[in-house]
């Protein structure tokens, strides 16, 4: 199976050993992996900010650098559902356009969708001695309806102690452009979801969204909190590969 990576901007630029993670756990499964190199930004940042212009012409370079791909798979809810939700919007004038990005919507994925849902995966052989709660971003959740999936694929992790999270499906603050406008808001939610994570006193915070996990990643290290935070590609990689 010909897998291409959506990597995102967050994950190019600051978190690239995400990226590194997911190609090591495709190939493992069986998948040939690519990376179009004319990849940007999904253009939801300019979306969000009112400026649909600019947010089309970057969606246009997203349907151009991805036409040919058989599958898409991204480590993100969030820019995942820009292209599955809000490409139909910007092309709404234009049904050439609006057709390719249908098209481009019914193959991409998020990460742990496409393990489960699409490769009938829900054990990647991994073990983890420790105990592990889990964060679910919004977009994936509410967007794409991803809820269950990665809870599947950690729950089929040996030797796990997974811990509910109190209170998860609340939103961490983060939300792209509403943590820079709505500042005081934000910061208020993140601290309100790191005490939950605090009150579970898991060793691990794991997540499948970078924008939620550097948010509260972020908080978490200010407080001198001592829960590593790691993305589910990330997680799974690293305790598949030495059960440590």
């Amino acid at each position: 199976m010909k897998v291409s990576l959506f990597i995102t901007c967050i994950v190019d630029q600051v978190y690239p050993d995400v990226g590194v993670s997911m190609v090591r756990l495709l190939r493992r499964l069986g998948c040939e992996v690519d990376f179009p190199s004319t990849q940007t930004c999904c253009g939801q940042p300019c979306f969000n900010s009112g400026y649909v212009k600019e947010a089309r012409t970057i969606a246009v370079n997203h349907l151009k650098a991805f036409e040919g791909a058989d599958y898409i798979v991204s480590p993100s809810g969030s820019c995942t559902g820009m292209v599955h939700h809000y490409y139909g919007e910007l092309f709404a004038d234009d049904p050439k356009l609006a057709a390719r990005a249908a098209q481009i919507a019914e193959r991409s994925y998020e990460f742990s969708s496409f393990l489960v849902n699409k490769l009938g995966v829900t054990d990647v052989g991994a073990t983890c001695p420790h105990s592990v709660t889990f964060h679910p971003s919004c977009h994936a959740s509410r967007l794409l309806g991803v809820k269950t999936e990665p809870l599947t694929l950690l729950e089929n992790v040996a030797d796990i102690r997974l811990v509910p999270l109190p209170y998860a499906n609340d939103c961490c603050g983060f939300g792209g452009t509403f943590s820079i406008k709505m500042a005081d808001v934000s910061g208020a939610m993140v601290a309100e979801k790191a005490n939950h994570i605090e009150e579970t006193g898991a060793d691990y915070l794991v997540g499948t969204d970078m924008g939620c996990l550097v948010n509260i990643g972020g908080h978490m290290k200010r407080r001198g909190m001592s829960t590593k935070v790691m993305h589910l590609a990330q997680f799974l990689d690293e305790f598949s590969r030495n059960g440590e």
